[in-house]
């Protein structure tokens, strides 16, 4: 224990001093307890002493035992070692006698082996000789098992002088079968019943004997089958390609025909199988050269006829040789409303009919078949008939493809022609009928070609589709209204404008909406091109210049619809340049023109809010408002001479504008439109607001005004300012020296607001417009005159604004005309600084 730890058990035993008398009886103890454990150690050492001499004894002991037994196995090492050399002096004869044993069993299975190899050759020999097929085969197996116990013993010369004769008899055998598979297709085997079984047991020698000879076999029996083809077919009459049919009816009546002759291959070698993959190839390299020879485009439904009946003989071998497996492989995956049933052979039969009076046409050189096909030994390893010979119509179908493209620009022309460009009563969709008829011929014409090839040639087809939308799409532009032109159209001031009726705002609108339907349907069309076709040309499949033509479209037409509400809006801007401002007497309703601008756009909206959707009649909102606030702004200084009261009524008329350009949405029934819309709105018109209000300020503030409420203005407009105001040149020029003399450098910043054109099937985001801040100049703030501060002028003005804003109309002359007699009326105050 140390110190600390003793003094707290010091303390723990005597906490007070009546404890103190129990020190002596606790010192005994201790002192007891010493002793006792002194003589537990004395006790345990002298112990410790003994055991040490104890285990020296006994390490001695142990030490003389492990001698004791390393002497004893030595000896049994000894002993073991004399009993091996025992053994070996018992066992050597018996040694020599297993050993000679075993060698005399070799020897004798050996050359029992070799008088069985011996007769078997022979008796094989005599088979040979005889054409005992059948005996011969289970020979030829029992001499090749033991041909294969002598491999060791090649070199000896009686098993060399054996090989070689078995080497001969089996050349025997190969050529005698040969020679009588050589009768078979001459007709004697239809008669011979003895013929075929020989022909049959022939078949056991030959698969007895090495697979090449099988192969060699059936390779001769094959070309042998097809030599009669050749020569008929490569012949002037029949080297034809509408005598294609002829063809396949020929191999299919040759399969019929020896369908029980020959089964006496067996099932194994697949005999018709590979028959019909060496017909193919040669049908192939035949129909090439027949494509080649032809001095002018093939007629495009013989060609499609040769097509169909290709593709249905290699339909009918998928099935055949396949199980079935790839029936379905080239079949169209999508359905028309009709039935389907007999639908590929009547697509053709189709095809056939529409072309047979066309002629045919220059075609571009052909492109070389780089296409392999490989030969298979047998069914269901991978080998696929599907395109085996008609893969070599495809460079030729361009002679298909450009007649369905006249097809196809014939029907858009004629739909073009008939369309009416109006909606049928009771059609629930505001689209062109021209459009949805342009795409059912696309999907026929689609359906026509899926069913022959989903390769090249329906790629081809692809770009032809998409030249017609694209062409399409130029008819729906052409539609437009446009704008005058011409030497009359430059002399009336008409150059440009567009002029629409109602008639006119309605077809706009159904190019829109048909517009927008093709955008989308176009893309559904790429995806399920893109789905049939061969996957290698599926990357190429695309659409999106199509989709760009007719986005282009769409904001063409928007922007014609604007555009001929801007000259609607004509007649109204020039009758607000002509009412007399100068002379007017009082601030009465709203002007003449802008019930002229509330009319065009009472019967403009409502139709074009009903026929528009939401986001396309909101880009037409915007680009409205773009156009209306600032040319109402420009037409402002076209005005001659504007007295204050005159500038007092145009401020109403101003704001009545307003509130009729932001009411467009209610009066178009379409509530979900933008609040960027109002902003934008607010904002153009309200610069319209502030020149009035600088026109209405007084002459002596007149040019802290507009650099307060017009920062972005020019010296020039502040001139024309001066000008409608009235005052002459001389009073002009010491107000323009002064404004001059404090102009900051002019900031001119965008008023158009940034618009994303709307695209079909795509939500558009409108960019909010946001007023421009007034920023003010160090040469402003130092401004001292009339106004004390530029916060005035705006405070001031702005009332002015409330007033013909929150005002009726009763009221607002009421208060006019009290403040032409006093000098400290409410307006009057507004700018007495």
């Amino acid at each position: 224990m140390d110190r600390s730890s003793a003094l707290e058990y010091i303390n723990q035993m005597f906490p007070t001093e009546a404890s103190l008398s129990g020190v002596e009886p606790l010192m005994q103890k201790i002192q007891s307890e010493i002793r006792r454990v002194d003589a537990s150690i004395l006790a345990a050492v002298r112990q410790q002493s003994n055991s040490g001499t104890k285990a020296k004894e006994e390490l001695a002991a142990a030490t003389s035992a492990v001698q004791e037994l390393m002497h004893k196995i030595h000896e049994i090492k000894t002993k073991a070692e004399q009993s091996e050399t025992m053994v070996q002096e018992i066992c050597r004869d018996i040694k020599k006698l297993d050993c000679a044993k075993r060698h005399i069993t070799t020897t004798i299975t050996a050359l029992h082996r070799l008088t069985m190899l011996v007769s078997a050759v022979e008796q094989l020999q005599v088979m040979a000789s005889k054409r005992q097929y059948k005996e011969a085969a289970a020979q030829l197996e029992a001499v090749n098992q033991l041909c294969s116990h002598f491999e060791a013993y090649r070199d000896v010369p009686k098993i060399t002088e054996l090989r070689e004769k078995f080497r001969n008899i089996k050349k025997i055998l190969k050529s005698h079968a040969f020679s009588d598979f050589s009768s078979l297709g001459t007709g004697k085997e239809a008669e011979d019943a003895m013929l075929l079984q020989q022909l049959s047991n022939a078949c056991l020698v030959v698969d007895a004997l090495e697979p090449s000879v099988r192969e060699e076999l059936v390779k001769n029996f094959c070309s042998k089958e097809l030599t009669s083809y050749r020569q008929i077919f490569e012949g002037a009459e029949l080297a034809k390609l509408d005598k294609t049919e002829r063809r396949y009816a020929w191999i299919k009546r040759r399969l019929r025909s020896n369908e029980d002759t020959w089964k006496i291959f067996p099932p194994s070698w697949h005999v018709d199988y590979l028959l019909c993959i060496q017909f193919c190839k040669i049908t192939r390299a035949q129909l090439v050269d027949i494509l080649n020879s032809l001095k002018e485009k093939p007629d495009v439904a013989t060609l499609l006829l040769a097509f169909q009946r290709t593709l249905e003989f290699e339909e009918e071998l998928a099935e055949k040789f396949s199980g079935g497996t790839t029936a379905a492989q080239n079949k169209e995956s999508g359905s028309d409303d009709e039935d389907e049933g007999g639908e590929h052979n009547k697509i053709v039969s189709d095809i056939r009919k529409k072309y047979e009076k066309k002629l045919a046409v220059p075609n571009d050189e052909a492109e070389q078949d780089k296409e392999k096909q490989k030969d298979l030994s047998f069914p269901g390893a991978g080998f696929n008939f599907h395109g085996i010979v008609s893969s070599c119509f495809e460079p030729y179908m361009s002679v298909y493809i450009e007649l369905e493209e006249k097809s196809l620009v014939d029907q858009l022309d004629k739909l073009a022609q008939e369309e009416r460009w109006e909606i049928e009563e009771g059609s629930q969709t505001n689209i062109l009928s021209s459009s949805m008829q342009v795409f059912l011929v696309i999907r026929k014409s689609l359906k026509r070609c899926s069913a022959l090839t989903k390769n090249q040639t329906l790629f081809n087809l692809f770009q032809v589709f998409q030249r017609i939308l694209k062409a399409y799409a130029a008819k729906l532009y052409a539609r437009l209204p446009k704008g005058g032109t011409g030497i009359v159209a430059a002399a009336t001031g008409t150059d440009g404008q567009i002029r629409t009726s109602d008639r006119d705002e309605r077809m706009i609108c159904y190019i829109v909406n048909t517009a927008e339907y093709c955008h989308q349907t176009s893309g559904e069309l790429a995806e399920n091109v893109a789905k049939m076709i061969n996957p290698q040309f599926a990357d190429k499949v695309d659409m999106s210049e199509v989709q760009d033509e007719f986005s282009a479209v769409i904001t063409k037409a928007l922007m014609t619809l604007v555009h001929g509400l801007e000259t609607k809006f004509d007649a109204e801007m020039v009758a607000m340049t002509r009412v007399p401002w100068v002379t007017l007497e009082s601030v009465g309703d709203q002007s003449e023109y802008v019930n002229g601008i509330s009319s065009i756009l009472s019967s403009s909206i409502p139709v074009l809010g009903s026929l528009l959707s939401p986001t396309y009649f909101q880009y037409f909102l915007d680009k409205l408002a773009a156009s209306l606030g600032p040319r109402f702004y420009l037409n402002i200084y076209k005005c001659k001479h504007i007295s204050e009261t005159g500038a007092q009524q145009m401020l109403l008329d101003t704001q009545a504008v307003k509130t009729i350009l932001l009411d467009i949405p209610a009066l178009g029934k379409q509530s979900t439109v933008a609040a960027s819309y109002s902003k934008f709105v607010n904002r153009e018109m309200s610069k319209a607001e502030a020149l009035l209000k600088v026109i209405l300020s007084p002459v002596d503030s007149v040019a802290n005004t507009y650099r307060a409420l017009l920062p972005e203005g020019t010296p020039l407009e502040f001139q024309r300012i001066l000008d409608l105001k009235g005052l002459k040149k001389a009073d002009q020029q010491a107000i323009l020296e002064d404004f001059n003399k404090h102009a900051p450098a002019i900031i001119h910043p965008t008023v158009t607001p940034t618009v994303v054109p709307p695209v079909a099937a795509a939500s558009v985001a409108i960019a909010p417009v946001s007023t421009p801040a007034i920023s003010i100049t160090p040469s402003m703030a130092a401004f001292s005159g009339a106004l004390a501060n530029r916060e005035d002028v705006l405070a001031r003005a702005a009332a002015l604004g409330r007033g013909a804003a929150t005002t009726g109309f009763k009221r607002f002359l009421a208060l006019t005309e009290a403040a032409k007699d006093r000098k400290d009326g409410p307006f009057r105050k507004l700018f007495n600084a």
